[in-house]
């Protein structure tokens, strides 16, 4: 059974600290100042993508919507501020009542975006709003990054699966997202047990080095991992001798043998020889999997070496170099009035330095070519026109306040693989290379 995102099997605590303190010092003058209530239209984009990045992955909208939903004021955190004296009382006496009741859009989780497209789109009132930047842009900044990484690499390994192994390069909470990304991005496993528990993502694993060293003679090792795991299991063969290793484990397993990791020297080399080996032995159908500090280039390297999967994991859970997506979340219309009717006018941050952004509240569309693929990415304010209607990406997740878009695990992974199926074939080149889809605005009406 898949739990994916259709409720949570270990409790999440409140998120409401996940926030920097000037999210609730804002939230106190805007009460004071009596424009808190003010309908307000809040959108989390990124102006560039990471160096040599073609098409950014969205990961973490399922992860978004429980922190939103667990985002409450109880008395041990309406105690912390008090005590620390971050807001005054009256600003407490609002946090306790504090629920989330606007409308959240966004593009679909597993979905590709470009620089300046409205990832998510939080609307209600300034107040409720304002204060789930950080826990947004904590979870889609971090999900996003292992996602793009995850989906270069599946990219590179042409269909070979790919095993998450990052847990220990990692926090141990950021593990577990880390898993759940890297499977929307195209990973067929883990080696974290709390991914699997939380996220129902499938798990391996069998030995380490430890368990050969732990025994008097590498065949004896051998011995009890196959007596317990079954031949079909897979044999660490890099200890001592790799030749020797293999001529050991065909010895004791059969040719029955499921697979042989190889985790150190020249890969291409070894995979190779290993294999001719393997056949040699009558085990022409022992599989042989890879690990080593792996990141997509090494991946790519190794397309025409016999080998049948790869373990990631330092690379993959640190974005391969670029570990945050760099989103941020910017007010991009607000109502004049706090009526409930008031029209939304646009605002912008005007600045030099690269950080202005385009105010309006946004619609994005894909817009394709002759034959079916995608050549742009069109966001506009006001009215869409006609020939994108049905080519639209943003979708409701929240609505009212209640959550009404959770689906399974899966789900985001297979709309992942078929956005990168519609992309242009240069986007999976690992070459540096500017976005593969330009981005062009239509500017209209902002609308309310």
């Amino acid at each position: 059974m898949n739990v994916a995102d259709l409720g949570l099997p270990v409790e999440v605590p409140s998120t409401a600290l996940f926030t920097d303190q000037y999210e609730l010092t804002m939230l106190q003058a805007a009460l004071k100042a009596g424009t808190a209530e003010r309908r307000s239209v809040f959108e989390v984009f990124t102006r560039r993508l990471p160096e040599g990045r073609r098409y950014g992955v969205v990961a973490g909208t399922g992860r978004v919507l429980d922190a939103v939903e667990n985002f409450r004021f109880d008395e041990d955190v309406l105690g912390f501020l008090r005590e620390r004296k971050i807001v005054d009382e009256e600003t407490l006496k609002w946090l306790a009542g504090y629920r989330f009741s606007g409308d959240i859009w966004g593009y679909p989780e597993g979905e590709v975006y470009f620089p300046g497209s409205p990832i998510m789109r939080v609307e209600g009132s300034f107040a409720e709003c304002v204060l789930l930047e950080t826990v947004i842009l904590s979870i889609l900044n971090h999900d996003s990054a292992v996602a793009a990484a995850a989906s270069r690499m599946a990219s590179a390994a042409g269909g070979r699966p790919l095993i998450e192994m990052g847990a220990r390069r990692t926090h141990e909470l950021a593990a577990v997202a880390a898993a759940r990304a890297a499977y929307i991005g195209g990973f067929a496993t883990t080696s974290d047990l709390a991914a699997g528990f939380r996220y129902g993502i499938p798990t391996v694993g069998t030995s380490a080095h430890a368990f050969t060293l732990l025994h008097d003679r590498e065949r004896d090792a051998f011995q009890a991992q196959v007596d317990t795991l079954g031949r079909g299991t897979t044999l660490l063969v890099d200890t001592y001798d790799v030749t020797e290793a293999v001529r050991t484990a065909v010895e004791v397993a059969g040719p029955e043998l499921g697979a042989v990791r190889i985790d150190s020297g020249d890969l291409l080399l070894v995979a190779h020889r290993v294999r001719h080996q393997l056949d040699e032995l009558g085990a022409t159908n022992t599989k042989i999997v890879v690990t080593s500090d792996l990141d997509e280039y090494a991946i790519a390297s190794l397309a025409a070496a016999p080998v049948d999967a790869y373990g990631v994991g330092t690379q993959l859970v640190t974005g391969s170099g670029h570990p945050t997506a760099s989103m941020v979340y910017k007010l991009v219309a607000r109502a004049e009035t706090t009526g409930p009717d008031a029209p939304l006018v646009p605002v912008a941050k005007k600045s030099t330095g690269g950080k202005t952004s385009v105010g309006g509240r946004k619609w994005a569309a894909r817009r394709l070519d002759a034959e079916g693929f995608a050549e742009a990415e069109v966001i506009g304010t006001g009215p869409v026109p006609a020939a994108l209607s049905d080519r639209q990406l943003l979708v409701r997740l929240v609505e009212g306040g209640e959550v009404v878009a959770r689906e399974p695990l899966d789900v985001p992974r297979d709309r992942h693989i078929a956005a990168r199926a519609n992309l242009p074939l240069s986007a999976t080149q690992l070459s540096r290379g500017e976005p593969v889809l330009p981005t062009e605005y239509v500017h209209g009406r902002s609308g309310s």
